[in-house]
């Protein structure tokens, strides 16, 4: 079973930048936030290398990990980033609100890449998630298909409290999960959702102890591996679609999936 651990990747990171530690072991790329002395505070530094990261991904990867070091996931945006300093080499908030229109919205959009292709159809996605994942930290958890937590996890969104909204592609995924009234709640007052109700309300498939995550995560890619790849990225697709669609559309879209998959086995047994 290959490794989540980036010291056992006998070649190297195939990216390792501004907080950001990709790695490659066979069909699984393990993405690491290595800034653990910040909690694993996030920048514009650290989206662009998590935007490279999935332009970089190998085409033989399966299965994506995303984790982080130290305590935390990801304790949301580091905090310099409201100040009139900012972060060096970076624009802060007080600049982005006085660009025009379209350079204000070309800045977000280009945050929001960092968050984007976690849902790619050709791989599944899996955040292993232990301590706080706040703001920006919840929604980098929320991009990914599935989500692993430890039972110290504490999810939050806390932009209304800076008079923001979470504009990191979170809001989707989390109404998705969770229905319109309850992430409203979690958003607007900005509480602590814990372990326990993570689980119990679709935001977590599983909760274990802190020292079983990195195991459960290893045993949930090996069973993601264990199914046929062309057949997982036609479910996801199925899946992903189902919301959108009506029912009637759904069982067309079932129908024609099938349909490939026939064809592509019978071709296959030639």
């Amino acid at each position: 079973m290959a490794s989540l651990d980036p010291e056992f990747d006998k070649d190297g990171p195939v990216l390792d930048t501004d907080g950001v530690r990709l790695t490659v072991d066979g069909a699984i790329a393990t993405v690491t936030l290595t800034n653990p002395d910040k909690r694993n505070a996030q920048s514009p530094a650290l989206w662009r290398a998590l935007a490279e990261a999935g332009r970089v991904l190998p085409g033989s990867v399966r299965v994506v990990v995303l984790r982080g070091e130290g305590k935390s996931f990801s304790a949301g945006l580091d905090r310099q980033m409201f100040t009139p300093e900012g972060l060096p080499g970076e624009p802060n908030f007080i600049d982005l609100a006085r660009s025009s229109d379209a350079e204000l919205d070309a800045a977000i959009a280009g945050f929001q890449e960092a968050f984007t292709w976690w849902r790619r159809n050709d791989i599944v996605s899996i955040a292993a998630v232990q301590g706080h994942a706040i703001g920006a930290g919840f929604q980098l958890a929320l991009a990914c298909d599935l989500r692993v937590v430890a039972d110290d996890v504490q999810f939050a969104m806390r932009e209304t409290s800076l008079g923001l909204v979470p504009d990191l592609t979170g809001t989707h995924p989390l109404v998705s999960l969770v229905g319109y009234a309850r992430a409203l709640e979690i958003c607007v007052t900005g509480r602590f959702v814990l372990a326990e109700e993570a689980v119990a309300s679709g935001l977590a498939n599983i909760s274990v102890p802190r020292e079983e995550l990195d195991g459960t995560v290893r045993d949930l890619a090996s069973a993601l591996l264990a199914a046929d790849r062309n057949a997982v990225i036609e479910t996801k697709t199925l899946l992903r679609g189902a919301q959108e669609r009506t029912y009637e559309e759904q069982r067309a879209a079932e129908r024609a999936a099938q349909a490939r998959r026939l064809r592509d086995l019978a071709g296959s047994g030639d």
